[in-house]
């Protein structure tokens, strides 16, 4: 039984994949820990937005589950283990984590801070990816970084008056 490795030969060298890769385990991470985030807030929401937010959180959580799996699935696809520990997200992202319960326009703020990260954690990355010609992981930093925005545009709304 043959157990070595086939070579990858995508047309992007061992090192630029193995850094626009480690740039997509920190968004990972940070994906990862915003899903925790708004799964939390989506069960522990309260007060007179209870519904609207409740049902927000969950459109939110779930696709954010989604994402988290197009993204490790990317890193895989470059060639290099997803990380997939607490420990390692922990250890990856930029985003803190939620202990608490937090009124419900405060549950909103912290989400739109979140959110926003998100977007500058794939901004980081974009360079690498395009510099490299990895139009697979530019494509899919830029849908993370249109959703992210969209999300914190709408999360910021709610704010607002």
């Amino acid at each position: 039984m043959n157990t070595q490795a086939l070579a990858i030969d995508i047309g992007i060298d061992e090192a630029a994949r193995k850094t626009i890769a480690a740039g997509l385990a920190r968004l990972l991470a940070d994906t990862y820990t915003l899903y925790l985030k708004t799964h939390n807030f989506h069960w522990n929401v309260t007060g007179p937005m209870f519904n609207t937010l409740h049902l927000m959180f969950e459109q939110q959580y779930n696709e954010l589950a989604l994402a988290v799996d197009a993204v490790a699935e990317r890193i895989r696809a470059l060639g290099e283990p997803a990380p997939g520990s607490y420990a390692r997200f922990a250890g990856l992202t930029r985003l803190q984590e939620e202990s608490g319960v937090p009124a419900a326009m405060d549950m909103v703020r912290r989400l739109v801070a979140d959110h926003e990260a998100v977007v500058r954690t794939a901004r980081e990355v974009f360079p690498q990816a395009e510099g490299a010609g990895d139009q697979p992981s530019a494509d899919l930093l830029t849908q993370r970084m249109q959703v992210h925005e969209k999300t914190a545009w709408m999360l910021r709304s709610l704010l607002q008056g």
